[in-house]
């Protein structure tokens, strides 16, 4: 059994399922790879889904330290970037093994549509 930040878990896989598992976290985190976002910006980026959804798993990514969020509030409008930690950034090769791997299944598996 493993606790991280005052979660259990069971094995080492379930961590990291923790961390970045579900359906929009490693969109979120992908995106995050090349350049600090704007919540505006990321929301374009990701088709489908909610305000509400994106703000919740931006912040639970930003509790497990994976993501930073900076508010400059030096001039209006108040802007707010988000960006990958330095832990974030140790995820950068495994998101890029997901991504390659969605690729690959696109390639070879995927039905087209006609």
């Amino acid at each position: 059994m493993y606790l991280i930040n005052g979660k259990k878990y069971p094995c080492c896989t379930s961590v990291t399922m923790g961390i970045i598992g579900g359906k929009w976290k490693t969109v979120i985190l992908f995106h995050l790879i090349e350049k600090p976002l704007r919540y505006n910006e990321l929301r374009k980026k990701i088709d489908g889904v909610t305000e509400r959804t994106l703000s919740l798993q931006l912040k639970t990514l930003e509790e497990d330290g994976v993501v930073n969020r900076k508010v400059y509030t030096t001039k209006p409008p108040l802007k707010v970037e988000y960006s990958l930690t330095k832990f974030g950034k140790t995820l950068i090769p495994l998101l890029n093994s997901i991504a390659n791997w969605g690729d690959y299944v696109v390639e070879n598996y995927a039905k087209t549509n006609k």
